[in-house]
């Protein structure tokens, strides 16, 4: 038996200075940087001094190991220097994916938030009079034309936007109920993604909660027998993440309405994502859209904007003018408030829906897709894939909006599905996610499964390819 005597191999390793005057090294500090170059030679000659240390290499492998220094401080370099934050290829059929980043942009929101983010912009300030403005009036305006309709003459909506639904719904409470009561069935008691729950967030808004119904009936009798004279909201939340089915009770939105016009207490509506197109079109029912919940005369309504409305990461209030205005005034607005990229991504996705250029809009373009054409785009790949000796065949799918919308709905779709004697299906959505661009499928009954109603037809020939390294 040799034993390797770690004291001669230590003493073979050279100092940080010296592996940096190397001349492929002097070539990473030109293209990188010294301080990023030093710190990946130190990473490099301490896991040398760790192998060492524990036995696992010996005299040669500390040769081959020195003679390719140069090459381990690049890779090292490569990984701490990319971005962290990737595109994928989302194959899952799930649109509003919020793993993925929810809701893909629009075209028009890239350029806008491009343009906005180059230079200067008006955010805060009226070109006209040349004064100091307020930066709700870029997508407010929009926001009107949008939802004013649904109002009815006589009344007038107000729309204020601030970091994400969670922080709308605060806010909303904080200002409406602060030390008073809000009542809320306890069927809508909801936690979403990241054990964020209701009363949680009530109870940070030091609003208080009032239950009441059961989890699944809750009559309008339940709210009235509730009010008192702490009564601040009558609150109703989107049931976003799961349904009710079987032997449920709901009063409707206009009941609730009603009891709070008889009382003199508004209503509040939680809608979670958010629709402002009509998903009965793409034969998704009893999906509240925000005109939907002004219609019954709720006051106040939050949603989010990366979800079904298709645009950035933001959480709108709309509803009664008086009531949006005195929320603006909140301190805790000026914390939650968003930026111009946000805005310029706002503004631009909404001027989509004022022209009702749906597919415009990545995330309602994707509901709209037909079943046929996402065939058409299967039955293609399917046959690319047997030719290359890839068992693959095309077979009825079901796609899911997701994001916590439409829990109970789900879209036809064209799947393609794929079994393979050299890969199991866990293998080979591995190999998938660890492609050049990561691509996320999903595993059903041992066979990979592909649906392209969430892939850009662009990426197809992306996809492929990396299923053909497959065989």
């Amino acid at each position: 038996m040799v034993v390797t005597d770690k004291s001669a191999l230590f003493r073979k390793l050279p100092s940080v200075d010296d592996v940096l005057r190397y001349p492929a090294v002097l070539e990473l500090i030109a293209r990188d940087g010294l301080a990023a170059v030093t710190s990946a030679v130190r990473e490099a000659l301490s896991q040398l001094r760790d192998a060492i240390a524990s036995g696992t290499v010996d005299q040669a492998g500390i040769d081959i190991a020195l003679a390719n220094i140069d090459g381990a401080v690049e890779s090292r370099l490569i990984h701490a220097l990319s971005y962290s934050l990737r595109p994928v290829i989302n194959a899952t059929g799930v649109i509003l994916h919020t793993n993925l980043g929810r809701a893909p942009l629009a075209e028009a929101a890239i350029d806008h938030i491009r343009q906005t983010a180059t230079g200067y912009s008006n955010l805060e300030f009226d070109i006209d009079p040349g004064e100091r403005g307020k930066r709700d009036v870029h997508v407010n305006r929009l926001f009107a034309r949008l939802l004013q309709p649904f109002v009815g003459e006589g009344h007038s909506v107000s729309t204020i936007v601030v970091n994400n639904n969670a922080a709308a719904v605060m806010i909303a409470l904080n200002t409406l109920a602060e030390g008073g009561e809000v009542i809320v069935s306890r069927g809508e008691l909801v936690e979403i993604g990241g054990s964020f729950r209701v009363p949680d967030v009530m109870s940070k808004s030091n609003a208080v909660l009032r239950e009441v119904g059961t989890t699944n009936r809750t009559r309008i009798g339940d709210y009235e027998k509730a009010i008192n004279e702490r009564t601040r909201l009558l609150m109703r939340v989107h049931r976003s993440n799961f349904s009710i089915v079987g032997f449920t009770e709901q009063p409707p939105l206009e009941e609730l309405v009603a009891l709070g016009r008889r009382r003199n207490i508004p209503v509040f509506e939680d809608l979670g994502s958010g629709a402002l197109f009509d998903l009965r079109e793409v034969g998704i029912q009893n999906e509240t859209t925000v005109g939907d919940s002004l219609r019954a005369g709720v006051d106040v309504v939050t949603y989010s904007g990366d979800k079904l409305l298709g645009g950035p990461q933001a959480g709108m209030i709309s509803g009664n003018r008086e009531l949006v205005g005195r929320i603006r005034q909140n301190p805790m607005f000026r914390a939650l408030r968003v930026d111009k990229l946000i805005y310029a991504a706002l503004e631009a996705t909404l001027l989509a829906y004022i022209k009702r250029d749906f597919d415009a809009v990545p995330a309602v373009r994707m509901m709209r897709l037909g079943k046929e054409a996402i065939g058409e785009r299967a039955e293609r790949m399917a046959k690319r894939l047997n030719e290359a000796g890839i068992p693959a065949e095309t077979r009825d799918g079901e796609s899911v909006v997701g994001g916590g919308a439409a829990p109970a709905s789900v879209i036809p779709t064209i799947l393609v599905t794929i079994a393979s004697e050299k890969h199991g299906a866990a293998e080979m959505a591995n190999l998938l996610r660890h492609h050049a661009t990561p691509i996320i499928a999903r595993v059903e009954d041992d066979r990979l499964l592909i649906d392209l109603r969430t892939v850009p037809p662009d990426n197809d020939d992306v996809v492929l390819t990396a299923l053909l390294k497959l065989s």
